[in-house]
Order: C-alpha cells, then sequence, then structure tokens
C-alpha cells in the first residue's frame, strides 16, 4: 500500500466520524483508493455457498452502503464486499450527530438508522458494475416506517436478485425501533419463510439458488442463536453472520463517549461475537456457511473466527481507524497462521477449536 494512502487515513481520523466516511467512500469512488498487486494466496482461497472466495476477508455491511465503491474496495484487497444496507425506500437516517469514535477502546457507535438512497439507486450501482469480476453482496433491511417490514425484505430480493453474488437480510441492526423483534422465532421464520419463497421463485436461479444469508445480533441468548440457526436452515438459507453490533457496554471501556446510544463495534465486539459464534457453530455444524464479524482488526482475530466456526470473516471498523494497508496486513498474518498449524486451506482450519 502506498505511504499517500496511509496518510490519506491519518488524516481522515482527524475528522469527525461521518464526514471522514463520507470523504473515504468518495475518494475510492474517484479512484484514489489503492490497488493490493500481491498475487492470490491459495492458502487463503475459501469455499462457500458454492462461490469461490480469493480470500476470506471481507468488508461489512456499512461502510459502502449505496454500493458506490465495491470494485474499488476489491481492488484493496478484499476477498468480497457487502454492500448496503439497502431499504426500499431512501431515508436520511437519524439525527446527526450519530456516529462515535471511542478512541481509548478501538471502538465506534453509531446509530446511523439505515441512512440510504434506496433501491433504485443502489440497484442502478450495481447492474452497472454487474460484469464485473469479485464476489459482491447485497445487505436489505426494512424502511423505518414501513407497515410490512417483511414485504420490505421480499421487494429488496427481488430488485438484487441477479446484480448481486449473496443476499443477506439484517434484522439485527439496533437502530431501527423494533427491527430486532424479527429475530424471535415465530417472526424469524414468516420472514425466512417468505423471502426464501420469494428467492425460490426468482427465474434464472433453479441449478444454483441465490445464496441467502441472516445477520443477527450478538446480545442473543444461547436459545435465540439455536433459533436463528435451525429457522435458517429450514427456510433454505445458505449463510449466517455472527454478529452485528452491540447495544452492551462492557465495564472496560475507557473513552468519554461510551455512554452514547446505538451499537457499539470494533475491538470490544471480539469477544462477545466469537463467543455467539461458537454457540452457532455448535448448533450448525457444518450446514451452513458462518460469516464471522465484530472485532477483527488482524491476522489472529481473523483467525480466532475461522477456528470458532466462520469460514469468512468481516470488518469494518479496524477498516476505519487502519485504513487500506490493514487488508494485506491482515492476509499475510492469516496465511502464516494458517500454515504454521499445517492447515493447506481456510477451509480445513474452519472450527478447529471445535474439534479438539
Amino acid at each position: 500500500m502506498s505511504a499517500l494512502a496511509t496518510i490519506g487515513a491519518r488524516l481522515l481520523r482527524k475528522l469527525p466520524p461521518e464526514l471522514a466516511h463520507v470523504l473515504a467512500v468518495r475518494a475510492l469512488a474517484a479512484g484514489f483508493g489503492p490497488t493490493d498487486t500481491t498475487s492470490a494466496n491459495p492458502v487463503l482461497r475459501a469455499d462457500a455457498m458454492g462461490l469461490t472466495f480469493p480470500n476470506p476477508i471481507g468488508v461489512a455491511a456499512g461502510f459502502d452502503k449505496d454500493a458506490r465503491v465495491p470494485d474499488a474496495l476489491l481492488a484493496l484487497g478484499f476477498g468480497f464486499a457487502e454492500a448496503g444496507t439497502v431499504t426500499p425506500e431512501p431515508q436520511p437516517g437519524n439525527p446527526k450527530p450519530r456516529m462515535f469514535r471511542l478512541e481509548e477502546d478501538r471502538a465506534v457507535i453509531n446509530r446511523l438508522g439505515f441512512n440510504n438512497q434506496g433501491l433504485d439507486a443502489y440497484t442502478a450501482r450495481l447492474a452497472a458494475r454487474h460484469d464485473k469480476p469479485g464476489i459482491v453482496g447485497a445487505n436489505i433491511g426494512a424502511n423505518k416506517d414501513s407497515e410490512d417490514r417483511i414485504a420490505d425484505y421480499v421487494t429488496g430480493l427481488n430488485h438484487v436478485a441477479g446484480l448481486a453474488s449473496y443476499v443477506t437480510v439484517n434484522v439485527s441492526s439496533p437502530n431501527t425501533p423494533g427491527l430486532r423483534d424479527l429475530q424471535a422465532r415465530d417472526a424469524l421464520r414468516d420472514l425466512a419463510g417468505r423471502v426464501g419463497a420469494a428467492r425460490d421463485a426468482l427465474a434464472g436461479f433453479a441449478d444454483a439458488p441465490l445464496p441467502l444469508v441472516l445477520k443477527i445480533a450478538p446480545d442473543l441468548a444461547a436459545e435465540d442463536i439455536r433459533d436463528a440457526v435451525e429457522v435458517a436452515i429450514e427456510m433454505g438459507f445458505q449463510g449466517l453472520i455472527v454478529s452485528n453490533t452491540t447495544i452492551a457496554r462492557p465495564e472496560t471501556l475507557k473513552s468519554p463517549n461510551k455512554d452514547q446510544t446505538g451499537g457499539l463495534s470494533g475491538t470490544p465486539l471480539l469477544e462477545p461475537s466469537t463467543a455467539a459464534l461458537r454457540v452457532a457453530a455448535y448448533v450448525n455444524k457444518g450446514r451452513l456457511t458462518l460469516i464471522g464479524a465484530g472485532g477483527v482488526s488482524s491476522g489472529e482475530s481473523a483467525y480466532a473466527k475461522i477456528r470458532a466456526g466462520a469460514t469468512l470473516v468481516q470488518l469494518y471498523t479496524a477498516f476505519g481507524y487502519d485504513g487500506p494497508s490493514l487488508i494485506p496486513r491482515i492476509k499475510n498474518e492469516l496465511a502464516e497462521l494458517l500454515r504454521r498449524d499445517g492447515f493447506a486451506s481456510v477451509n480445513e482450519a474452519v472450527g478447529a477449536d471445535l474439534k479438539s
């Protein structure tokens, strides 16, 4: 990565976090992002959901809400990029300020509230890059004022089908009132059933169904995680992201921003999200692809997710702190750890801690 990119990342950290995020996306859209020119490392290849990922490190939804820069993110070295969350109609999100750095904790609290330009703008951008290589997921949500939130997810699916490599159903953001209620077993079965039926009715996916992924919160009790896994399997989903941001506030937080309302992400989320991942992996027994998210900032933390049961890993907050140089560093560290432990590929290492 260039020294210019490193300097740019440091300068952005001097700005308010939401402004820094907006400018970072604009810079990538304008072509100012560096390109990872290193050769693909075969030990990092991951096969999941019928797709082949050049490496398991993805950028989580939230960074590229409106699908402006998926290809620029892939050029940085990410193995996949997830764009969104997008809702059927545009919405401004919650009042500002709504994003807060916790510098002392290497964390962020946000209460953005699914701010996005809506499906029309989002799908137009995905359609414009449709023939380009690379795995790009679409993360769909419901409008805050929707009278039928499940219908919003069906609408989102129908719009992004054929434009995305997989689709994530986000029911776990803490910043849309009542949204997390959809994680309750009966509500989740209704949601997953309707979205799954809509997917199965799509033309052109008979031989290889469009992969569906469910994204859950880290704050669920073990029995609720079990329910989420079982419902996702029952309704024909292919993956589960563990997890979204947390509404919990660990006692170890030091920043004066620790009491802000919203979802906490970053380093403090690593331990609870990985614990939730282990519960999901124990119930899952390899039937769904698990995607580990929360607190990933190094090859070691990514490897911990993989050994706990994840085939793929996502990050966002650490990317905001460290900039583009983070991606090749994580990949190099992860490759070294895999080789150290005698694994020839990511898939071989998945769930290693559960087998020992």
